[in-house]
């Protein structure tokens, strides 16, 4: 599942995405309206999380262009707002849940999962690449129909790569979403990650499906 999160407060931004990765969500954020609203309207996401204060366009104005679109995409706001009228408004232009900060992390994650539960007959829950099938609603893999079992950040950085398949994903990418904290300088980890994640998707005899791309990142494909 793949979650877009539009907050301007850096420190919040970092505490929600790492917890979200945690649980094996791909994370995009942005930090302003203008972003946010390019990113919502492309399609690619199961989930919207928008902060309702942003620089250039506010969360309202955001859901009422998304929903402008005729786009179902499952919305939940953040608001400092705590007043009735700020939150049937954001209600009434589409916003399928609204959460008043301050909040715990952990409350988020449960309203996520409850709007991913509701959302999921109109998501696709299962994304393939050749034979190698997930699912990302009980993050589950397979391959050739044989199970594959997967560490939580095994997991987080196949869904990342297969959701991009076919396209070059450079090692920052890797870093900032599969990694709550950034490795150190020259650290090696990425590579280290990807190595066990082929080891176990692709035993011996398998044809590779993860490609590396020297002096870019990887690439996930039948043929490359």
């Amino acid at each position: 599942m793949r979650i877009l999160l539009v907050e301007d407060s850096d420190p919040l931004r970092d505490a929600l995405r790492n917890g979200l990765q945690s649980l094996g969500y791909v994370v995009d954020t942005a930090a302003a309206g203008n972003a946010g609203l390019e990113r919502a309207l492309s399609g690619e996401y199961d989930l919207a999380i928008l902060d309702v204060m942003l620089p250039e366009l506010d969360g309202f104005e955001i859901v009422k262009r998304v929903r402008a679109t005729g786009s179902k995409l499952p919305v939940l706001m953040l608001t400092a707002k705590d007043t009735v009228e700020d939150r049937v408004h954001g209600l009434d232009l589409g916003a399928d849940d609204y959460l008043v900060k301050p909040f715990a992390v952990e409350e988020l994650l449960a309203r996520v999962r409850s709007l991913i539960r509701r959302g999921k007959s109109t998501a696709t829950p299962t994304v393939n690449v050749a034979d190698v099938a997930i699912d990302t609603v009980n993050k589950a893999v397979a391959r050739g129909g044989k199970r594959v079992d997967l560490t939580p950040r095994e997991y987080s950085l196949l869904e990342y790569l297969a959701m991009r398949a076919g396209t070059v994903v450079t090692r920052r990418e890797l870093e900032e979403h599969v990694f709550s904290e950034k490795p150190s300088e020259g650290s090696n980890a990425v590579d280290v990650l990807v190595g066990r994640l082929r080891r176990k998707l692709c035993p011996r005899g398998s044809p590779e499906l993860i490609h590396t791309r020297r002096g870019y990142g990887y690439l996930m494909a039948a043929d490359a």
